[in-house]
């Protein structure tokens, strides 16, 4: 997994509650078990019509917000089934950071555990990064994650708190193999006495 750092992107806002794992990546397009090439199929059924031409309304297809590597989003994200492919989904995309006022559980363990930064912000917060947002030419921002601190497009920093060992696992791209083996020789022992 790559260590998160610090990320300065384009940013989006998805305005909407309660978006679940379905809307993120339909079912039809979980045939797959690789991680990747899930890009595509992001929000399909919001991001593009019958004939598979993009809506130009929806919010990812807009200009401003094209080639978001954040997202600002609603109360309840990635709420619904335990879908691992959500997380997928948005990376893949290029989404790095989601930043909402709440989150469906599972999908915040799945995406801490695939290198994606998320963030809860209160409400009131939220609107005032949303606000800051250029919703005719687009804005960037930077989330730190080793000050914990977001930069937003006022120049404004908003700090913000997140489990100490997500933030370390983040920060040094460690996944969960990876923790394991930092106790290899210990478990090797506990082997080796068991036998």
């Amino acid at each position: 997994m790559k260590a998160f750092v610090r990320e300065t992107g384009r940013v989006a806002i998805l305005d909407r509650p309660d978006v679940d794992t379905d809307q993120i990546i339909p079912k039809q397009f979980l045939k797959r078990i690789e991680r990747t090439g899930y890009g595509d199929f992001l929000f399909f059924d919001w991001r593009f019509d019958d004939d598979g031409a993009e809506r130009p309304s929806f919010e990812l297809n807009r200009p401003e917000f094209r080639g978001a590597s954040i997202l600002l989003a609603g109360r309840n994200f990635g709420c619904g089934s335990s879908r691992e492919h959500a997380a997928w989904a948005l990376r893949d995309y290029g989404i790095e950071v989601v930043i909402a006022p709440s989150f469906g559980d599972i999908f915040r363990t799945n995406a801490t555990k695939n290198g994606m930064l998320v963030i809860e912000l209160p409400d009131a917060e939220l609107e005032r990064l949303k606000e800051s947002v250029d919703l005719d030419r687009g804005s960037e921002l930077t989330v730190d994650l080793d000050r914990r601190a977001i930069t937003a497009p006022d120049g404004r920093e908003v700090p913000f708190a997140l489990d100490e060992s997500v933030r370390q696992r983040l920060l040094s791209g460690a996944d969960d193999i990876d923790q394991t083996l930092r106790y290899e020789a210990e478990i090797a022992a506990y082997e080796e006495a068991r036998t």
